[in-house]
């Protein structure tokens, strides 16, 4: 038996709980070189692509959704669910696991079922400002709680409360902050310069998340015309959805206008042609940041986290689906005055053409809502979830 710590790091899903999981995973190398780290997803996920690019080992077992309705699928549940914690056990006894942290998602909840069947700690953080399903589960098992929000009502095991810590980020990100904060425009002109922009014009940069998000798509590319008369656009349209974006901008202001991010060989990127340039998917976010004046995004907790701590003032569309989580998500930062908050439906392009324009090109507001959105950031959230599960873990090899 190895006396290396091994810690799994279990969640799936959307790249938020991905990138979570990855930005723990550094804070405990730099803090426990010689650790064991193991990331549990789910089959088919964006984690066998993205977890495996980070260096961390990965094992999946087959995502299996919580029934939400009585329904002949629902009645098939218990013994598919009994599966995955067994499939869960394997992983835990095969790495000799000394401690669990799961970050949301439905493969985290048989994680956790697991580790309290073979006694190992459980470590949670709760990225939303309404706890999803299998946090949830969890929490009742689980040694230490970290959140992103206070207010979220999850108690561990003897009723211990979540702590509010703020959300992981991925170094990069922190790095990025930290240059937005200390030299703005030496940040800024930096990043222009290295994606081919103009210096010369503010950037509005339109992001969807991981997946996209097709009608925050069409409200921008079709307020284009008037977007391009004050500033230049990089649009992050998710994969597979830039088509609708590039025919709309082309009809709306023109071929000319349109342009692309595309990356050179010594891994620089480049803008061709137009002011407004879209990107299925960019791999290198912070960078965007620092170059952006405003950003129009979705409220993922991810998204609101990172945009805290870049100090970027943003206005948020939430995705209008699921348990209302992305409109708690960025509440406390649109409440101090960081952002603003646009319900999906009126998010048009008529809503963009009018209060966009006049809003980029306010560049005292700007300020003012960046410095708001940074005091509710949260930096050391990552290297307080890697202490505890490495307190954790320890405890567990060496007493338990």
């Amino acid at each position: 038996m190895s006396e290396k710590l091994s810690v799994v790091l279990a969640g799936a899903g959307t790249a938020g709980h991905i990138n979570t999981l990855i930005s723990i995973a550094e804070q405990i190398k730099i803090l426990c070189p010689q650790a064991r780290i193991t990331a549990v997803g789910a089959q088919g996920g964006m984690e066998e692509t993205l977890v495996p690019a980070s260096g961390l080992p990965l094992r999946t077992i087959p995502k299996l959704a919580f029934p939400r309705s009585l329904s002949p699928s629902a009645a098939l549940f218990p013994a598919k669910w009994a599966k995955e914690v067994r499939d869960a056990e394997k992983i835990l006894r095969s790495v000799d696991a000394d401690c669990v942290a799961g970050v949301g998602g439905y493969v985290s909840a048989p994680c956790y079922r697991a580790a309290k069947k073979l006694k190992i700690p459980i470590a949670i953080h709760e990225q939303n400002a309404m706890a999803g399903i299998a946090n949830r589960l969890g929490a009742r098992w689980a040694d230490y709680i970290g959140t992103a929000y206070g207010g979220v009502k999850l108690r561990g095991r003897g009723r211990k409360p979540a702590e509010r810590i703020g959300l992981p980020l991925k170094a990069e990100v922190i790095e990025a902050a930290k240059a937005r904060r200390e030299d703005p425009e030496g940040a800024r002109a930096g990043a222009i310069e290295a994606l081919g922009l103009k210096p010369d014009l503010p950037v509005l940069l339109v992001t969807g998340g991981s997946l996209g998000a097709l009608s925050i798509n069409k409200a921008v590319a079709g307020a284009s015309r008037e977007l391009l008369q004050v500033c230049q656009v990089v649009h992050v349209c998710g994969k597979g959805k830039s088509e609708i974006v590039s025919e709309l901008v082309t009809q709306l202001a023109g071929k000319d206008a349109l342009g692309e991010l595309s990356a050179s060989q010594d891994g620089q990127y480049f803008a061709q042609e137009g002011n407004y340039r879209i990107v299925d998917y960019f791999p290198h976010m912070s960078l965007l940041y620092k170059a952006a004046s405003l950003a129009i995004c979705r409220s993922g907790a991810g998204t609101v986290n990172e945009m805290e701590a870049m100090g970027m003032p943003a206005v948020y569309v939430p995705l209008p689906i699921g348990n209302g989580e992305q409109r708690f998500n960025a509440k406390p930062v649109v409440d101090n005055g960081g952002g603003i908050l646009v319900q999906d439906s009126r998010f048009t392009e008529g809503f963009v053409k009018k209060y966009i324009p006049p809003l980029i090109t306010d560049k005292k507001k700007l300020e003012a809502m960046g410095e708001k959105a940074r005091e509710l950031s949260g930096e050391n959230a990552a290297l307080v979830m890697a202490e505890e599960i490495l307190q954790l873990a320890n405890y567990h090899k060496y007493h338990e």
